[in-house]
């Protein structure tokens, strides 16, 4: 069998086959590849279109993410529950309900950076569809109480920032987009800042923490969906143009006249703006977090992609050494705004093997005594069972889980109702709730309590998100609530069965019928 899917042809880069149903499983192509075709599968179109076609298209309007079926992933392991006691509540039937389950949760060395919902969105970057929908995902995180993050190249990519002697001093989009979450802010959640190569470069956490009234910075060394830096297409020769001159590798170089001159004649529409791939030292990190702190950051954190084992180790033990506030960890076959979707489909550690591999790290820092991180854990976790798994699998170390996809997909769709529904066009799925905004989004009217007057200024796609969020928190207090733990601090690895052999060997976790076998034991006598 092969794991991989649409191998030759995907929705994804809007490709298909001749022969959908007679193709060759490895190689993706039709079992004949006829003469005469005009060639929609992905070799056709490269042979038309080139390296457009690396990519998930249309750009700036979609996000993706892997279509490689791993042979391990969460759907592997069951969520035990027991008839017997409560843990962070008293046993009684009246008490130890599911309302009543804890979702706060505390991130930051000191453990004092507060999250009423567990979740952070973990770094929407410069790419239109994150910079489209960030009022709405920004508003919804800072109401729920969640963490987001601003992604990589915000800065360059703002047509109207002001560079100095190679330094960010004024940005209008990043001002907006951290004022965008503050101003919603409820008192808890963060917004942080994220730096690529170029960033540091150009000293854009530096001015965030300075003239933004920023306190949470992230240091990038990837993500999940690619092992290079970022992407994005640009359509127009000048803003090819400005950012080559701001530093970044833009494809093909737009300052070469006979690169002009075919882009003129309609060649090609787009050029492609690439970042830089770091290149990571103990003794340079450890700096770089020197270095943020004494420029005010109270809170420093890592993101680090799905590199090898070796690369997972390096981030948990400079995260040690550097007594770092939070250590995201991104999975491979998670999401992004663009990535070559090869890439996305054939690199890298799965979440589940390399989630496996990060508690065997942690736990051995923390056996030797030495200072563990909290930990987010990220790639493709999207629903209430996701969630709690994501804290079982690794517990006691992860504290939150990073999405990034489906919260925007949830501010995306809020939006898009808001907007059908001011037009008096509610769709069919919809109607039988209402036609106005407080009948067909179920938590509205809450909200507009909640924020009294304000109400009227929230975008409506942060409704989409608050509600999404709401229903995670509802289902993960109910799985809580029925494995008996009314606090995050109460899951452990054995609230998880592996119900496949090779489930349990690749994570550690009990195979399903080997599990509370001591304890059968002692009940049978």
């Amino acid at each position: 069998m092969t794991y991989s899917k649409g191998t030759n042809a995907t929705s994804a880069t809007l490709t298909k086959l001749r022969t959908p149903d007679s193709y060759c499983p490895f190689s993706g192509m039709c079992t004949t590849c006829l003469d005469g075709c005009p060639g929609f599968c992905e070799i056709g179109k490269s042979a038309v279109r080139g390296k457009e076609s690396l990519y998930p298209q249309p750009f700036g309007k979609v996000t993706s993410a892997s279509q490689k079926d791993y042979p391990v992933d969460y759907s592997h392991f069951n969520i035990m529950g027991t008839a017997v006691g409560a843990k962070g509540i008293e046993a009684d039937s009246d008490k130890a309900i599911f309302p009543a389950v804890n979702l706060e949760t505390f991130l930051g060395a000191n453990k004092d950076l507060k999250l009423t919902t567990p979740i952070i969105v973990a770094a929407m970057g410069s790419t239109n569809i994150a910079s489209d929908n960030w009022d709405h995902l920004a508003a919804g995180c800072a109401i729920s109480g969640a963490g987001i993050a601003i992604g990589e190249n915000v800065c360059a990519m703002d047509p109207n920032v002001e560079i100095k002697n190679g330094r960010v001093v004024h940005s209008p989009n990043l001002s907006r987009r951290i004022k965008d979450f503050q101003n919603w802010s409820q008192g808890a959640g963060f917004i942080a800042v994220q730096a690529n190569v170029e960033d540091t470069m150009l000293g854009v956490q530096e001015y965030a923490l300075d003239k933004l009234g920023v306190e949470a910075v992230e240091i990038k060394w990837g993500q999940g969906a690619k092992d290079i830096g970022g992407e994005v297409k640009l359509n127009t020769l000048e803003r090819a143009l400005q950012l080559k001159s701001r530093g970044y590798i833009v494809l093909p170089n737009p300052e070469d006249p006979k690169v002009q001159e075919n882009y003129k004649a309609g060649a090609f529409k787009e050029f492609e703006r690439h970042s830089r791939v770091g290149m990571v030292s103990e003794e340079s990190f450890v700096k770089r977090v020197e270095e943020l702190r004494a420029a005010g950051a109270k809170y420093v954190f890592l993101k680090t992609g799905a590199y090898r084992p070796a690369d997972l180790a390096r981030a948990v033990k400079f995260a040690s050494i550097a007594k770092l506030d939070l250590l995201t960890v991104d999975g491979a076959g998670g999401g992004t705004g663009m990535s070559p979707w090869r890439m996305m489909n054939e690199w890298g550690l799965p979440t589940v093997y390399i989630q496996s591999l990060l508690t065997k790290y942690c736990d051995k820092l923390a056996a030797k005594g030495e200072y563990v991180p909290p930990i987010a854990i990220a790639g493709g976790l999207t629903l209430e069972d996701h969630m709690f798994k994501g804290f079982a699998m690794s517990a006691p170390h992860v504290k939150a889980i990073a999405m990034a996809r489906s919260p925007l997909t949830a501010a995306m769709v809020g939006k898009n109702i808001g907007e059908m529904l001011k037009s008096g066009k509610v769709p069919n799925e919809y109607k039988k709730y209402g036609e106005n905004l407080e009948q067909v989004f179920i938590n509205a009217a809450v909200l507009k309590e909640k924020l009294g007057d304000r109400y009227n200024d929230l975008p409506v796609g942060a409704i989409g998100v608050y509600s999404y969020f709401e229903r995670l928190s509802q289902g993960l207090r109910q799985f809580m609530c029925g494995a008996r733990k009314f606090s995050l601090d109460y899951i452990t690895r054995d609230d998880l069965v592996a119900i496949t052999p090779e489930a349990a060997q690749v994570s550690g976790i009990k195979y399903i019928m080997d599990a509370d076998a001591d304890e059968v034991e002692s009940i049978l006598g």
